[in-house]
């Protein structure tokens, strides 16, 4: 094992990890999306408590109680992209060396919201915000208005383009009309192109929505086997870059998942027939997407300290299949280390359940379930049989067999940058 630990391309891999940390803008991505562990577990421990209270009869999917004790996840999970890109900002503002990160980073969060939202009003005549493309759905654009928004201002710093106030003025005064150009000079193109897009399309899509079709719209075509590994791969390689890949196949993977479902279930358990879509769920049968719970199970272990504290509190979020905390946490995206084997063994995964239908000790499902289950319920509950069931936590042994040594590497990595920290403080 040690071979491979030290091998070339691991050297060469960890290397190229620790150039990336350098760089000022993934720095901040990285720093921001660890700095937003809190909403990240509040609203993975009320989507907990609102996955299991059905289970067990205390209360029903959507009824008031539902509805109550759902409302912190919207205003954590629903809403992440907004506290990720807010902490982004000041942390590349001030790598960056602007003067006051702090309104720059309510600048950037302005111009996101003016491209992330939509502004109506209701049958009654309140006021309505969509802010789908404040979720995770919004992620990778959000990363963009914030680089843009940065460059901006250090443009402007750099070449003296601001609004001047006397010397005597108080800091907070100064720094806000400071911040007036920079703002305007930001957000007039960026609005610019959302109006275009919108007008061009008749009011369909706007920069965020556009972005999401784009990536979907050549993905429907994908439904065979070979197709659905595409699928899945793709959807994970996007995780990796900031992008929900979920949210981008779900409007192909949810109408074919309960067309297959339904097909069954009409036929009869004795005719029951598998549809390539079956495969879809592998990309996260153990952990979440990209099977993560094997790596929280190493983590467990691990010498490093912030992989151990990581592991332990995303533990129990990752047997129900809530993956973000190990996702922003380690973190996994924009980490070289850690999206190669986030990805691929998802297709180790998906080949071990291919043939798992094959021999048939699997069954296709027959029940369509969408709501958020621990790991091995929603198999089972599916399908109605015990091996689908296990057969979660069967497949933790192909995965760890791929996430092992990288998780060593990124282990040893880590937890050198800690003992040098320590015996810096030391001296």
């Amino acid at each position: 094992m040690d071979g491979i630990f030290n091998s070339p391309f691991m050297v060469k891999l960890q290397e190229f990890g620790q150039k990336l940390g350098s760089n000022k803008f993934l720095s901040a991505l990285q720093g921001s999306m660890m700095s937003c562990m809190a909403p990240i577990m509040v609203g993975a421990i009320f989507s907990i408590i609102c996955a299991v209270g059905p289970m067990f009869g205390i209360f029903q999917n959507g009824d008031a109680v539902y509805n109550v004790l759902y409302m912190p996840y919207h205003f954590t999970m629903d809403l992440l992209s907004l506290w990720i890109v807010l902490i982004m900002a000041y942390n590349y503002g001030k790598a960056l060396g602007l003067k006051s990160p702090i309104m720059t980073s309510v600048q950037t969060a302005v111009c996101f919201a003016l491209i992330a939202c939509t502004w109506g009003t209701n049958e009654a005549g309140a006021s309505v915000i969509d802010v789908t493309y404040f979720s995770s759905q919004g992620m990778f654009v959000s990363f963009f208005v914030c680089w843009f928004v940065c460059q901006v201002e250090k443009f402007c710093q750099d070449h003296n383009v601001r609004i001047k106030m006397p010397d005597v003025c108080p800091p907070s005064l100064v720094n806000g009309f400071s911040a007036i150009l920079p703002l305007a000079f930001a957000l007039i193109p960026l609005y610019a192109l959302e109006v275009i897009i919108s007008t061009s399309t008749g009011g369909a899509m706007g920069i965020c929505s556009g972005f999401m079709a784009i990536l979907s719209a050549p993905l429907n075509a994908l439904t065979s086997v070979p197709g659905m590994f595409v699928l899945c791969g793709f959807a994970a390689l996007l995780w990796c870059f900031g992008i929900h890949g979920n949210m981008v196949l779900v409007s192909v993977i949810l109408p074919m998942s309960i067309q297959a479902a339904t097909a069954n279930a009409a036929g009869g358990y004795d005719a029951l027939v598998f549809y390539p879509i079956a495969l879809y769920g592998s990309m996260a049968i153990c952990g979440g997407t990209g099977n993560t719970l094997p790596l929280l199970i190493f983590g467990l272990k691990a010498k490093s300290e912030q992989i151990k504290a990581i592991s332990k509190i995303a533990l129990i979020p990752g047997w129900f299949g809530i993956n973000e905390p190990v996702t922003f946490g380690m973190p996994i995206m924009y980490n070289p280390i850690l999206c190669i084997p986030y990805v691929l063994n998802i297709f180790v995964v998906m080949l071990c359940t291919l043939i798992g239908y094959k021999v048939g000790f699997l069954v296709p499902g027959f029940v369509p379930i969408v709501t958020l289950m621990p790991m091995g319920f929603k198999s089972f509950l599916s399908t109605l049989r015990w091996q689908n069931a296990i057969w979660d936590y069967l497949m933790i042994i192909p995965a760890g067999l791929v996430w092992y040594p990288f998780f060593k590497v990124y282990d040893n990595q880590l937890y050198k940058k800690e003992q040098e920290a320590l015996a810096a403080e030391a001296e």
